[in-house]
């Protein structure tokens, strides 16, 4: 039911983005193709993490998902299976999802192990209003100096992504 919610939530902001934009007119990550600040609650709700804050030394991977999206789960094993490049890339997962949600599965997944991810709750929903997310998992990849490289929005395979990070680092 949750997932569904989701869904609807997301069809719904991405129909209200489509009739605020104007014909021709970029979505906001293509006018504007540089890491945007933000901020996401963080695993304990104890602080936030700025997208600002993240250091120019790496490339980044930002991934906007559900917790409980089948995709999504299949997509971060996937990651996971492929950490031998990815373990040079700053990868944040981010939800709109509750943090009981993602706790769960950060913990599932076992992503503690990993010191390059970071997961955390996107409370003011900036992620997907910027991106226009339709679907997820939605996946963007920077490259150290938080430039663009490539966004994947729903399903794209782990080969298109790690093309991205090979190109980002």
């Amino acid at each position: 039911m949750k997932h569904l919610l989701f869904t609807v939530y997301i069809l719904l902001a991405s129909v209200t983005i489509g009739m605020a934009q104007e014909e021709g007119e970029q979505p906001p990550y293509l006018k504007y193709p540089t890491l945007p600040t933000f901020e996401i609650v963080n695993l304990d709700s104890s602080g936030t993490i700025s997208t600002y804050d993240i250091p120019k030394d790496k490339p980044i991977l930002l991934m906007f998902f559900s917790p409980d999206c089948d995709h999504c789960i299949q997509m971060t094993g996937k990651m996971l299976d492929h950490m031998d490049v990815l373990k040079k890339v700053r990868i944040y997962m981010i939800t709109p999802m509750s943090l009981q949600l993602l706790n769960t599965f950060y913990k599932n997944m076992n992503l503690e192990k990993y010191d390059n991810i970071v997961a955390g709750k996107d409370e003011a929903f900036f992620f997907p209003r910027f991106y226009q997310v339709s679907t997820v998992p939605y996946i963007a990849v920077y490259d150290q100096h938080k430039v663009l490289v490539e966004a994947f929005p729903g399903q794209s395979t782990i080969d298109d992504i790690l093309a991205a990070v090979e190109e980002a680092l």
